[in-house]
């Protein structure tokens, strides 16, 4: 069952995902980064890029989610261009994934 919840988890995000780029106007060649950090990566993320899109998991399901998210990138209106956090994501304090545009530098 945990699986199907993170399919449908997955599936929202990515819906969340396309319709912030279609309200904040993303070309085509502009595209989302995808990390999976913690509340303070979260918070330092948001100070610096708008918009922001992130979801809180459970730890042991972020990496399911995380590689999801990047499978349905085909499915986004604009795509994900680099994913940061693979690499660490066993880490327990990992409770978030944030999708952001480097382009996109709060002001």
């Amino acid at each position: 069952m945990k699986n199907k919840s993170t399919d449908h988890q997955a599936m929202v995000y990515v819906y969340d995902l396309n319709n912030c780029a279609a309200e904040f106007g993303f070309k085509p060649e502009e595209g989302w980064e995808l990390s999976a950090v913690s509340d303070s990566g979260k918070i330092d993320l948001e100070k610096r890029y708008y918009p922001t899109v992130s979801v809180k998991v459970l730890p042991e399901v972020l990496s399911e989610l995380f590689r999801l998210v990047k499978d349905q990138s085909a499915n986004l209106r604009s795509g994900i261009k680099n994913s940061i956090g693979a690499a660490s994501l066993p880490d327990q304090s990992l409770q978030y994934l944030v999708a952001y545009n480097p382009g996109r530098l709060l002001r």
